[in-house]
Parts: structure tokens; sequence; C-alpha cells
């Protein structure tokens, strides 16, 4: 259900989340969220904000672009990105943005021993994977493993995903640090005041940092179109739906699925909808949307 701008801000939106995450002044916010969502297998004290677009070798190699890029005192490398909309090739994405640090770390013109510092791609998920059975854990962490011992093989390599429609704790449910984290990143644009078993001091922080009547007017502008474009994938992911996207992918019928989709498509162009937010949810390319123009 579409929300109407609350008391606090949409943390799932772009300006949301780098406000509350991604400024050097809230930097205690993300290493606290950090640290649980690592559930004390590595402690941060520490990070330093990195540019968050980084360049291929050579000029034809893709550029990639996350929502937050850091590091900590010991050079370990942490991507966050959120998505809010379900993408095919999402899992093949968060692979190819940890390519990036992996390849980062090769020293330029010197003599190298192939030592690697960890990497982490930490991804806050609005949706749940479709292909993965449906349970409540909304935690997962992958790293390479051995298949026929089920031992992790290489332990430098994280990729965590928090699927947060899993995640149905109410506030008297909400038992550790964790829960508290996710409880808010779910409900935070929901609330009226801070709940009673949200009263730490990170979390007091969080709560002032998040009132919309302290944005400034520039602020409160950018919210707004953050906003509107968090509103807009809403309604074209929804609108798939509706179309029998979402059918024709259970079903399992090629035909019927490929209609539905450019039939969907067709509808969002003439609804003024651009080409990368429905290439965003349909998959179609270019050519296949100019064909439907």
């Amino acid at each position: 259900m579409m929300d109407t701008p609350g008391k606090y801000i949409n943390p799932f939106t772009d300006f949301g989340f780098k406000r509350l995450f991604g400024e050097e002044f809230n930097k205690d916010l993300l290493i606290d969220f950090l640290n649980q969502v690592l559930l004390g297998k590595e402690h941060i004290s520490t990070l330093t904000y990195l540019n968050k677009e980084k360049l291929g070798a050579s000029l034809s190699e893709r550029t990639a672009i996350f929502d937050l890029y850091c590091t900590n005192d010991k050079e370990e490398h942490f991507i966050i990105e959120l998505q809010n909309i379900y993408q095919e090739f999402f899992k093949d994405r968060s692979l190819f943005y940890a390519t990036h640090p992996i390849r980062s770390q090769a020293p330029k013109g010197k003599s190298w021993n192939y030592e690697l510092k960890k990497v982490f791609t930490i991804c806050i998920l609005n949706f749940s994977f479709p292909d993965i059975a449906s349970e409540r854990r909304n935690l997962r962490e992958v790293k390479l493993m051995d298949i026929a011992t089920k031992e992790v093989f290489y332990d430098k390599l994280s990729l965590i995903y928090l699927e947060m429609p899993r995640f149905q704790k109410t506030e008297d449910q909400l038992d550790t640090h964790f829960d508290k984290w996710l409880y808010i990143l779910k409900n935070l644009h929901l609330l009226q005041n801070r709940p009673v078993k949200l009263q730490e001091r990170i979390f007091e922080k969080l709560f002032k940092e998040a009132e919309i009547a302290q944005l400034s007017k520039e602020d409160m502008r950018t919210y707004e179109n953050s906003l509107k474009t968090y509103w807009d994938n809403y309604s074209v992911l929804e609108t798939a739906k509706k179309e029998g996207r979402m059918e024709g992918i259970e079903q399992g019928k090629a035909q019927g699925f490929e209609d539905g989709i450019k039939k969907t498509a067709k509808k969002m162009l003439q609804k003024g909808i651009t080409f990368e937010v429905i290439k965003e949810v349909t998959g179609l390319n270019d050519e296949e949307l100019r064909q439907l123009q």
C-alpha cells in the first residue's frame, strides 16, 4: 500500500537511505547497523566512505555504481545496496559489484602475492527471491563452499541478502538489536513516534535525523522527488502483477508470459513511463520497446 509523507522519511527511498547511512555525520548509524548484520563475525569500529563509482580496467568495461561503498580500519571492503524491485539477474548483479573491490586491490606496477582483503556485499531487498522456498529466515549469507563437505572454502567474499518482506515481527516480538534495525527499516515511514522498545541512544539519533520536519526546503524537494520515484516503481510493479507478469512466471507458460510482458510494457509506454523503468521491470531491451511504440 502506498504511503503519503508522514513524520519520518522512508528509508527505501534513495534520499532516505543515503541521509541515514551515507552522510559522514551519521556514520555511527551505518557502523551500528553493519555490526548487527554481521552478527558478531566481524566488528567495525571505523569506516571510510569511498567513491561509489568504480570504473573497470578499460573504457569498454561497464561502470558499477553502488549505493554506499566503504572500507574499515583493516582495509576490508563493504558495498551496501538498496533494491526495491526484483530483477531477474539481481544475484548476478550483486556478484558483479563484488568483483570491483576485489580487482581494485591489485597494486599497479608492483609484484603481488594475490593476498586479498575481505569483501562484503550487503543487499537490503524490498522483495523476496521467487526461486527460493518460502520460509521465515530473512537474512542469507552466501560464501564459496565445498559442495561435498558443506564447508566454507573461501571466507573472504560474503554476499549478504536481507529480504525485508520475510521480516514479520511486531514491536512486542523484538528480541535482539538486529530485530530492531529490521523493524525500523521496514516501518520507519509508518511510525508517528519512537516505539518504547527502541529507546537506545543510536535509535534516538536515527529518529531525530529521520524527522521530515527537520529537513531544509532543498532537502524536502529532493525527498519528495525521491519519494515520487519510489511510488512510480511501486505503481509499475503493481501494474506488472495485474497484467499477468507474475501469473506467467508461476504457470511457466512461455508464450503467455512473453505476451503478458509486452502487453504490460505497451501500457506503461502509453502512460509515459520511461524506458529505463520499463526495462528494469520487464527485462525488455530498447529495440523491443521501440517496436511496441
